[in-house]
């Protein structure tokens, strides 16, 4: 199953979404899903891949696409993606987590 596939999944199972109503181009607006529904479902992506997403990639959890594509960059090298991060201006602890950023 890809990273998409999983995504999907998770975010249907999560929100009690009818199967095939989340598609890589919806948008969290269209699927009616807050940001306290965005917390349980960085958690359930968690879990599913046995990780720990920084905040930078939550704070910008606003499409499937965009978490999908942030998940792929982060899985592949997180090395890479906290580099992108600190290149943008964004300010990373050594454990990963953003500095100032939303707890």
């Amino acid at each position: 199953m890809t990273i998409e596939e999983r995504v999907i999944n998770v975010i249907t199972r999560e929100q009690h979404l009818e199967p095939g109503k989340a598609t890589i181009d919806s948008t969290f607006t269209e699927l009616g899903i807050d940001s306290l529904d965005g917390v349980n479902i960085m958690f359930a992506l968690e879990e599913e891949f046995n990780i720990s997403i920084p905040d930078s990639i939550a704070r910008q959890m606003k499409s499937i696409r965009q978490v999908v594509d942030d998940l792929t960059r982060y899985i592949e090298n997180p090395d890479a993606f906290k580099s992108q991060l600190l290149s943008t201006n964004v300010a990373v602890e050594e454990s990963g987590t953003p500095v100032g950023g939303v707890q």
